[in-house]
């Protein structure tokens, strides 16, 4: 099993869990703050210099940058389909890269509604980068509808573990006590298999392929005047609709 872990207020929890539980431990951008119990940190290319952990890291750690996620996202389709933020970027990175049978999101939601208090992000007010205006972020929904259904292509369960009321991932939700439950990834697997429509997701990436928006170096943004805004959200209501309880 691999945790993910994000910046949102809640996230801060994960510091009092034993995280043994997980083969490998993922923190996004700032997230590595919230335990020293991280194997990797995810970050994109402008992330500031002194956000990253004090070197020298543990010998079990290791920082992944574009060089490294930007293989791995092309080979699920490229940043413009999957969604260009961070949580499915590490997501993907974590679903190629380290192969887990079940992948466990935390302080992902991404939502930023007043309820959370002032802060958007644990460490204080930051920017709810999911909520750009951003071709490729049209429907966070459907981001996490393609994502569910190419982890379980890959034999990959994947959970949300948030106790918020609200979550713009559409993964179903595990109470983290649940998660030593014996044959639970066989059992989420059979289960989010009943979830994905397999006719409505090869619906999907045939447009996708048809479509044929690919950027190779991960630098999607200096060529959003190339894609195609409408046949995009297209795309995500196919998504949408692979996931049977969209």
């Amino acid at each position: 099993m691999v945790l993910l872990i994000g910046s949102a207020p809640d996230a801060v929890q994960a510091k009092d869990w034993d995280l043994s539980l997980f083969a490998q431990r993922v923190a996004i951008n700032n997230a590595w703050q919230i335990t020293p119990d991280w194997d990797y940190l995810v970050y994109p290319e402008d992330f500031a210099p002194e956000r990253l952990p004090p070197t020298p890291l543990k010998p079990s750690q290791q920082r992944i940058a574009a060089a490294e996620f930007v293989p791995q996202q092309n080979s699920f389709g490229g940043f413009v389909y999957a969604g260009g933020t961070m949580a499915f970027t590490a997501g993907y990175w974590a679903l190629g890269a380290l192969k887990p049978d079940l992948m466990a999101f935390f302080g992902c939601d991404m939502v930023y509604g007043a309820a959370l208090g002032e802060s958007s992000h644990f460490y204080g007010q930051g920017t709810p980068d999911p909520l750009r205006v951003d071709v490729t972020l049209q429907s966070l929904e459907a981001k996490s509808a393609r994502f569910m259904a190419l982890a379980l292509a890959n034999d990959c369960a994947v959970v949300n573990l948030s106790e918020l009321p609200e979550s713009r991932l559409l993964f179903p939700r595990v109470a983290r006590r649940d998660l030593t439950t014996p044959d639970l990834c066989q059992q989420l697997m059979q289960a989010q298999r009943a979830l994905i429509d397999s006719a409505a997701v090869a619906r999907a990436l045939q447009a996708e392929h048809d479509l044929g928006y690919m950027v190779a170096s991960g630098r999607y943004w200096e060529h959003t005047d190339e894609f195609d805004k409408v046949k995009l959200s297209d795309i995500d209501h196919l998504w949408l609709k692979a996931l049977r309880t969209a």
